[in-house]
């Protein structure tokens, strides 16, 4: 009988008890990472979502960001919801000064896209790989997506209000991420497609 995957969850900063909680409805180990040992005894990752400069900061502090780099290149799985989403893309639109993204998705990101904190709002999504009614998206502070290369899949765009049309979840190989939270919402079927993803790549 296969082992369940164990999922690490990026523990410098940001939603990381709420992914801890979404995955251990999802039949995996889901385990805090913060030091490269740990990321090492992974199989995927989840960046949460939280302030991606901060991420950024502390990822260099710890030691982990050339070790991300190269597990990401080496195909690991990996999940980014908001701060998490700008961590993977390639590129930032707004970056702050020497800010500077993991890599691994072919996409370009605007960061706090949709405005401040009071500007943040939800709203009902149709999400391509979420089987049921549409996924209660919450978006703070949140990025959105501006371009996406030709082996990107959009998952998800806003259909209402002045953003409509805007992008904002995508899919690349192992790599998975959303503009909004879904490990805030109590619905973890998001959370699911990112494991299924994970056990796809062990087969």
């Amino acid at each position: 009988m296969a082992r369940d995957p164990v999922v690490g969850v990026l523990a410098l900063q940001g939603d990381v008890r709420e992914h801890l909680s979404a995955l251990a409805e999802c039949d995996v180990v889901a385990r805090p990472v913060r030091r490269t040992a740990e990321l090492a005894g992974v199989d995927a990752l989840v960046i949460p979502g939280g302030e991606s400069t901060t991420m950024d900061k502390l990822s260099r502090a710890f030691g982990l960001r050339d070790p991300l780099i190269d597990r990401l290149r080496e195909g690991l799985p990996a999940f980014g919801s908001c701060a998490g989403m700008i961590m993977l893309a390639q590129r930032i639109v707004d970056a702050a000064p020497g800010q500077l993204p993991l890599g691994g998705l072919d996409i370009t990101v605007r960061r706090n896209a949709f405005g401040r904190q009071v500007d943040s709002f939800e709203e009902d999504l149709h999400v391509t790989g979420v089987a049921g009614p549409p996924v209660r998206a919450v978006f703070i502070r949140a990025p959105w997506v501006e371009s996406v290369g030709q082996d990107v899949e959009v998952l998800a765009t806003v259909e209402d209000g002045p953003a409509t049309g805007r992008i904002v979840a995508v899919r690349q190989g192992n790599l998975l991420a959303t503009s909004f939270h879904p490990e805030i919402t109590g619905d973890p079927r998001v959370h699911r497609v990112f494991v299924d993803m994970v056990r796809s790549a062990s087969a």
